[in-house]
């Protein structure tokens, strides 16, 4: 899709194009594409075709009602902040008193949105004239065009003084993929740095797999999980230097890092305890085993163990039922003896593929039986733990 392909999607022929194309689904494209050819543009019903697909891959970031009114572009789709992000983060800013933000690198505008939602004023800049145009046409879609200004700039040249906060989002993908070396974002990430240093509060959107000794002492650091999954890292400026914490959507519930020492290995318990991946981006593992009263199973994997039930929303709790060496013909002949049917595999600290492991064990007469299998080291050996999440039993 170029400029004028998408410019021809904003005029009242291309509004009725979509929402004729809305729904399409890959295997009726073609048949649909010949039909609507016949009255309509080829390059309009392409692009009207096109931007269907779009919505429908954005409905599970933006949430359906929304992507179907908002455009977008492939790498729009890609790289913008899902919505529960966003808005936890517009949240917060305007809990810390900001009105107006400079939204640097706004692509296709997710952030900016969320931001005029929570009530704040956005400048939104981005250097690309086809994002540029799609921002602008989401902000009048979703009837927010009053509160974000769209404007195509270098951000390196923009002036954010007038703004009592600045949001950075470097592109983190290339022509070749993503990318790994903070230094090669574009903009790089100490650029981001100086500029959120200049500023009264600052929030840097990056890869959740900064290294920790990356984050500038002036920062605090938030990873942030949604529904399990890890999202992104935030460096805040202007806030709590140092702090660092894990944010888990929805909630959200917050862990905050006290910098306590690594736990202790000790023998595996009753209970095995696997923290939500945010908590393990943000270190904060040890927090976690401080609250159930745990320990590691090996001193490189996150996994705690224990002996009581502690529920806790920072990591899902296991009862472990067996305990037994790497052995796929054990395991097979366990599982059968239990007459276990579906199997979930996970690993911390093994190569095995999981299904690779779950076609090799699973007995052919499937029981009615489902276990869950970790593929972990205990004290440095390749162990096979076997069990099932836990219940919390009326006393």
């Amino acid at each position: 899709m170029n400029d004028v392909s998408f410019a021809s999607l904003l005029t009242p022929e291309g509004h009725a194009l979509l929402d004729e194309v809305r729904g399409t689904e890959p295997a009726q494209e073609l048949a649909v594409a010949t039909r609507l050819r016949r009255d309509h543009p080829a390059e309009l019903v392409s692009a009207a075709l096109g931007q269907a697909r779009l919505r429908q891959r954005a409905a599970a970031k933006f949430g359906a009602e929304d992507a179907e009114r908002m455009y977008f572009t492939p790498n729009g789709v890609e790289q913008s902040t899902r919505t529960t992000v966003a808005t936890h983060r517009a949240r917060r800013l305007r809990s810390l008193g900001v009105h107006s933000v400079a939204d640097l690198c706004s692509g296709i505008g997710g952030d900016a949105i969320a931001l005029a939602r929570a009530g704040i004023r956005v400048l939104a800049v981005d250097r690309d004239p086809l994002t540029v145009a799609v921002a602008r046409a989401n902000a009048e879609a979703l009837g927010l065009a009053e509160l974000i200004e769209v404007r195509e700039a270098d951000v390196t040249e923009v002036d954010t003084q007038a703004y009592d906060a600045v949001f950075v989002d470097p592109a983190r993908r290339g022509g070749r993929g993503r990318i790994f070396d903070p230094e090669a974002y574009s903009p790089p990430l100490s650029w981001a740095i100086a500029t959120a240093l200049k500023a009264p509060l600052a929030a840097l959107k990056i890869a959740p797999g900064i290294p920790h000794e990356a984050v500038p002492a002036e920062a605090e650091a938030e990873w942030i999980s949604d529904a399990g999954d890890v999202k992104e890292a935030v460096l805040w400026f202007g806030t709590e230097p140092g702090l660092v914490r894990a944010t888990l959507l929805p909630g959200p519930r917050e862990l905050r890092g006290r910098g306590l020492p690594d736990p202790a290995v000790r023998a595996v318990g009753r209970y095995l305890y696997e923290p939500d991946g945010a908590v393990i981006r943000a270190h904060l593992v040890a927090e976690v085993a401080e609250e159930v009263d745990g320990g590691l199973v090996d001193e490189t994997i996150a996994y705690i163990t224990a002996d009581e039930l502690r529920p806790t929303p920072y990591a899902t709790a296991y009862e472990i039922t067996d305990r037994l060496p790497f052995n796929v013909k054990k395991l097979k002949a366990l599982l059968r003896e239990r007459g276990v049917g579906v199997l979930t595999v996970k690993k911390r600290g093994s190569a095995v593929e999981p299904e690779e492991l779950r076609k090799k064990a699973l007995p052919k007469s499937h029981g009615p039986h489902s276990a869950t299998v970790f593929l972990t080291r205990v004290a440095g050996a390749p162990t096979m733990l076997l069990g099932h999440p836990a219940q919390r039993h009326a006393p």
